[in-house]
């Protein structure tokens, strides 16, 4: 009979692309009994997974949750009892805003061993998918990430602060608080600063949206951006633009 030892791996799955995942995590979602996985992550990754292993869908879609958090917790702790290896899978990385570390603090006291692999965050991937670097000498030396919601569903008051930086701001789960948002950095004075909106980044589904302050909100109506989204703000968001040029250069030089 195998011996279970109960044990939750929390895995980061990427910001979308399939192919943006690390080569331990896919050991891990090989190796689960369990895996316990959320909407943002693409359903292609469940293909490592063991013909016998137990995938459920705890995540949620269009504001209905499968699960909540705490029905979550305890389904890790009773399959990793019943079954061995759990594997929480998370889109971006599991420890941003991801709730992978409040997993973590519920199951230790119940004996699980746990493990963490990291995915790469869509925060820094997905602007860069679009050629906007989050740091750029002479236009931004540093970013913040930032959540636009927090669980009381008011806007950070972290977006004050970052407002009157000079640092690029990377907001998530913002769409909600857009203009809001947006009324923030206009008095902060920067009403003409570049901000970008990336949907559904790096995948298939991928749809971007540029403009300022002052007209985002006019560009996310007319090009029917929502959720899942990502806010830049800063003058990084004008490096995209340099780079769609010099690429449609060459592809004229192609031609001629």
């Amino acid at each position: 009979m195998k011996t279970i030892i109960p044990k939750l791996t929390i895995v980061g799955a990427g910001p979308g692309d399939p192919e943006l995942i690390t080569l331990k995590a896919i050991k891990a979602i090989q190796s689960a009994d369990v895996i316990l996985y959320d909407a943002l992550i693409n359903k292609d990754l469940l293909d490592y997974a063991s013909k016998k292993a137990e995938l459920i869908f705890v995540g949620k879609r269009k504001g209905c949750y499968a699960y909540q958090q705490e029905q979550i917790n305890e389904l890790i702790v009773q399959r990793a009892k019943t079954k061995g290896h759990v594997v929480r899978l998370k889109g971006g990385d599991p420890f941003v805003f991801g709730r992978g570390a409040e997993e973590i603090d519920y199951v230790k006291p119940f004996g699980l061993e746990t493990f963490v692999v990291p995915g790469i965050s869509s925060a820094l991937a997905v602007p860069a998918f679009q050629g906007i670097p989050l740091t750029k000498r002479g236009a931004s030396e540093s970013f913040w990430v930032i959540t636009g919601t927090t669980k009381s569903h008011n806007m950070s008051n972290d977006i004050v602060l970052a407002a009157k930086s000079t640092a690029t701001v990377v907001i998530l789960m913002g769409m909600g608080k857009l203009q809001q948002i947006m009324d923030v950095f206009s008095s902060e004075g920067k009403s003409n600063t570049a901000v970008g909106i990336i949907q559904n980044g790096t995948t298939k589904d991928e749809k971007f949206g540029i403009g300022t302050v002052n007209t985002i909100c006019d560009v996310v109506k007319k090009q029917q951006l929502s959720n899942p989204a990502i806010i830049v703000v800063g003058d990084v968001v004008k490096q995209r633009v340099a780079l769609n040029s010099i690429a449609k250069q060459v592809e004229t030089l192609k031609v001629a």
